[in-house]
């Protein structure tokens, strides 16, 4: 009975000093591994950021690229007819937005939908306007038509959409 008492004498004491350097040691791992998630996080930031913000700015200067004052600027020459300059623009508008697709996996969903809302309308607006025109009307004439329409209007897409981007990027930038 008394080597029994012995023996819990010195292996009560080396238990607890073996519990306490487990617990140490596990904390210390604990605080290790979780000041690397952050290290690896702070490093992901900074090297998406800059990304992210150059695939903003890309978008941002494909919503200005494709607002009919931009596409006609780039696009129409005296020769054209309408249905030419028609033809050109929409795949000058689609060429653009083929460009700038991948874009879109460093920008919000909400975001990206404005930019496919603001291509939509002026692809529909190019075709409609195009379409009240007679099959013997200049580029010209189309011209004037989009160019007028874009006057009449409260707030052009492109510019709706720019507007939505920066005060997202506003927002991420804090």
């Amino acid at each position: 009975m008394e080597t029994f008492l012995e023996i819990l004498k010195i292996s009560i004491p080396a238990l607890l000093v073996m519990l306490t350097a487990w617990l140490v040691i596990r904390n210390m791992l604990r605080d290790d591994q979780e000041r690397r998630r952050q290290e690896l996080l702070l490093q992901t930031v900074k090297t998406i950021t800059p990304v992210r913000l150059q695939a903003y700015e890309r978008v941002v200067l494909f919503l200005e690229r494709i607002s009919p004052e931009s596409l006609i600027m780039r696009t129409a020459r005296p020769e054209m007819t309408s249905l030419q300059l028609q033809s050109a623009l929409v795949n000058a508008v689609r060429s653009e937005y083929e460009h700038n697709l991948s874009q879109q996996i460093y920008m919000s969903s909400e975001a990206w939908e404005m930019v496919k809302n603001a291509r939509g309308t002026i692809v529909r607006m190019i075709n409609s306007i195009a379409s009240q025109l007679p099959p013997n009307a200049t580029g010209e004439e189309l011209s004037r038509l989009l160019l007028e329409e874009v006057v009449e209007m409260d707030t052009e897409p492109t510019r709706t959409a720019i507007a939505y981007i920066k005060s997202e990027l506003a927002r991420i930038m804090g």
